[in-house]
């Protein structure tokens, strides 16, 4: 198992790597792909899929609405247009629970609405990230902030955790275990910025900016981790699917980032001058 799991790590970070330097359109495009196994795992997690590879009306229309909110984003750039796309999302899932009903109940719908604007506009943060103008450092800071702080806080854990932070949801975690998270991920993110972005982006006390964005990062990427697993348990389900071999789904691999990436995109965007 703990081989598989390694092996499954490297393939994962040899493509961070690929896509996230190389940038445009082959990161829209496994952002894309991303999203919309994201959100097949959460509809079936959420129990709107109703089983088999048969896709109904209501799953449907949130795939359309994941293609053309990426359209959107990659094509449009701008933010009035992304609104107005999450806006159509909704109304189209309105429209076929009043065409279908009554197949589809309220909650199924607001369910789709929600697994929609959960994962696949929140991914496509990595890319919007990557397209500022520094965005080949800035966009390696939703990594940092999310798998340094899960590292960390394990360790952290590990060594001197006491105090439960969630004891009836994640009875492992701790509150010292949080804490070192939050500062492992600032300390790198510190490093990251002194060594290798300070002297790309003068005038500005870049190291200073990212300690802060890092830290801010890894505090919501730990709500993204449980709240995840909060859906699971509610659900009754370990994992969100079998696509990476030790790892499990894509929601199981990337349920921080998910958090993460939407925070720093607006902290680089408010922090760091152009």
């Amino acid at each position: 198992m703990f081989v598989t799991r390694l092996l499954s790590g490297i393939v994962l970070v040899v493509i961070a790597l690929v896509t996230l330097f190389t940038g445009g359109y082959l990161l829209a495009a496994v952002c894309l792909g991303i999203s919309m196994i994201a959100y097949s795992e959460l509809m079936r997690a959420c129990g709107i899929h109703t089983g088999g590879r048969k896709i109904h009306a209501l799953e449907g229309a949130g795939y359309l609405g994941i293609l053309g909110y990426y359209g959107v984003v990659v094509f449009a750039k701008s933010e009035a247009a992304q609104l107005l796309c999450i806006v159509f999302v909704m109304i189209a899932g309105m429209f076929v629970y009043v065409f279908a009903f009554p197949k589809f109940r309220a909650e199924q719908v607001m369910g789709s609405f929600f697994c929609f604007a959960y994962a696949p506009v929140m991914f496509a943060f990595i890319y919007q990230t990557r397209e500022l103008k520094h965005g080949i450092y800035l966009v390696w800071m939703i990594f940092i902030s999310s798998w340094i702080c899960d590292t960390c806080a394990y360790l952290t854990g590990i060594l001197i955790g006491r105090h439960k932070m969630t004891p009836k949801l994640s009875p492992k975690k701790s509150i010292e275990g949080a804490v070192g998270g939050v500062a492992g991920s600032a300390l790198v993110g510190g490093l990251y910025g002194y060594f290798l972005v300070e002297k790309v982006v003068p005038g500005q006390e870049i190291t200073w900016i990212f300690v802060l964005i890092s830290a801010a990062g890894a505090m919501i990427s730990q709500v993204g981790d449980l709240a995840a697993s909060a859906i699971k348990r509610n659900h009754e389900i370990k994992d969100y699917g079998h696509l990476i071999p030790g790892h499990g789904g894509i929601m199981d691999r990337f349920d921080s980032v998910i958090f993460t990436a939407p925070m720093i995109y607006a902290l680089a965007v408010l922090l760091i001058r152009n």
